[in-house]
């Protein structure tokens, strides 16, 4: 760790002296301690007079509002996506129920003939249903990455 020179403080200190005052902040014991600062360093009446005009800038800058067609266009885009995402989850949670409820009918089949302990059929059952998870939810992902990948049309 470094420790500040005398000198480096004291700037840290005319500095958030600078802020205050900018920002109207500062007592008049502080404004008067800056102005001394200021007499002081014409580096410091540089910065502050920059400070200034960036202050005078930017209170005075407004925000453009758009055309009412790039509103219209913006929140079509949104309902359009947010249409997309509630679909991919409606198709995801059904195909999970379907496949899941395909495979348990099959298992229960399988199981109903076989003679084996309940954990070992809730086992069976529960790895059914993670794989079928576990499959949608990769099928949906490559999809995804498939469609967003910026680098799908450079060859390697």
């Amino acid at each position: 760790m470094t420790n500040k020179t005398d000198f480096e403080v004291e700037m840290e200190r005319v500095r958030g002296l600078m802020m205050a005052a900018l920002d109207n902040e500062c007592s008049a014991a502080e404004r008067q301690a800056l102005q001394q600062a200021l007499q002081q360093n014409p580096e410091l009446q540089r910065e502050w007079r920059e400070l200034q005009r960036v202050k005078e800038v930017t209170t005075m800058m407004s925000v453009r509002k758009p055309p009412e067609e790039v509103w219209s266009s913006y929140w079509a885009q949104v309902y359009a996506r947010n249409e997309r995402k509630v679909a991919w989850i409606l198709v995801s949670v059904g195909a999970v129920i379907l496949l899941s409820w395909g495979l348990w009918q099959g298992v229960l089949q399988v199981l109903a003939e076989l003679d084996m302990p309940d954990f070992i059929k809730l086992a069976i059952g529960a790895l059914s249903v993670g794989t079928v998870i576990l499959a949608v939810s990769v099928v949906r992902e490559k999809l995804f990455v498939n469609k967003h990948d910026p680098y799908k049309d450079i060859e390697r």
